[in-house]
């Protein structure tokens, strides 16, 4: 996969899922990195990623309307997106899938989680 996209309000947290990636294993080119979903659009009216991985719960613009903002534009509607969140409710895990995204990855996670939640799209 030549690049992707994590979209969390955390730098920490962004760095934490780029090491898990490479500790799980997965060929990434480039990863790139977005604070919300705002500035995750704007990256991506730049370039093309072969998956994004995306939180829920941030500021500017939320992972939701995010992911609905993403599957509305027919040039990103079949990029894979899972969210890693520690959004615990049902409710909230089950609208992500909803509205499109295609995969969850509840936090904390481990390397292990990673690689068995993303191994299908780098098959």
């Amino acid at each position: 996969m030549e690049k992707l996209l994590i979209v969390d309000d955390s730098s920490t947290m962004r760095k934490i899922i780029a090491r898990s990636l490479r500790q799980a294993g997965f060929d990434i080119g480039e990863i790139v990195e977005a604070e919300n979903g705002q500035a995750a659009l704007e990256k991506l009216g730049e370039m093309t990623v072969g998956m994004i991985l995306t939180d829920i719960n941030m500021p500017v613009m939320d992972g939701l309307t995010f992911i609905e903002n993403i599957r509305s534009n027919p040039s990103w509607d079949k990029t894979p997106i899972v969210v890693i969140t520690t959004e615990g409710a049902e409710s909230m895990t089950k609208e992500a899938i909803k509205k499109g995204a295609n995969n969850l990855v509840k936090k904390p996670f481990t390397p292990e989680q990673i690689k068995e939640k993303l191994s299908p799209y780098f098959a």
